[in-house]
């Protein structure tokens, strides 16, 4: 069972590099990333299910979290999407809340994926109730990029402007969110941190148990 669960691993986020060395800074730092995802997927229901958290480098990540639907629907609901992108921005908040300004690069592609999230909300899928029901920009295929797509825009720079403001106020109200949960569940975030310290890894099952355990601190 244990070698199919690294060979899931392998195939979902890479070869493990044993090869780099990280600083017990670097570790630490991981550990709280890593963690401010998982807590976020944990306390928001619209959330995907956690599975497993380790700070073992693969690829180019340093740490992963990762996670499953809870259900089987095909649909991505507004409220998911919100969801998702708060727990994009889970690692950076974590950072935030442990070092201050002191934040690292690490959350770069959270960040890219969130504000992508965010434009697509606003300007393809009509989630705005600012900017209405409809799309802005059109997608355009060039064959010579095979399946890349182009952006043609087809808007004033008034609205661009809008777009640009609606955005920002989603990635705004979703990082707030997500430090308010991390603030609030700071015992919780510091223990996996800790466990993922010890431990590299974490799976659903010990995420869980640490949960209640924290759980009975709180009302002994």
């Amino acid at each position: 069972m244990l070698d199919i669960d690294k060979s899931i691993d392998r195939v979902i986020a890479g070869i493990e590099k044993k090869s780099t060395v990280l600083t017990q800074e670097d570790k630490e730092r991981t550990s709280y990333h890593e963690a401010g995802h998982a807590v976020i997927l944990k306390m928001l229901e619209d959330c995907e299910e956690v599975q497993k958290v380790s700070i073992i480098p693969r690829g180019r990540a340093l740490g992963l979290t990762w996670y499953t639907p809870k259900d089987d629907s095909k649909h991505q609901t507004k409220r998911k999407l919100l969801a998702h992108i708060t727990d994009l921005l889970g690692g950076r908040v974590a950072e935030e809340i442990i070092y201050g300004e002191n934040v690292s690069t690490g959350a770069s592609n959270d960040m890219q994926r969130a504000t992508k999230l965010a434009r697509n909300m606003v300007t393809q899928w009509g989630m705005s109730d600012k900017m209405g029901s409809m799309t802005y920009g059109e997608q355009q295929e060039h064959v010579f990029m095979g399946r890349d797509f182009g952006h043609t825009k087809d808007y004033s720079e008034q609205v661009a402007y809008e777009l640009d403001v609606e955005i920002k106020k989603i990635i705004d109200e979703k990082y707030h969110l997500a430090k308010a949960i991390l603030n609030e569940n700071r015992d919780i975030l510091d223990e996996l941190a800790n466990a993922l310290l010890d431990h590299e890894t974490v799976d659903a099952a010990e995420f869980d148990e640490l949960i209640e355990k924290v759980k009975e601190r709180r009302n002994s």
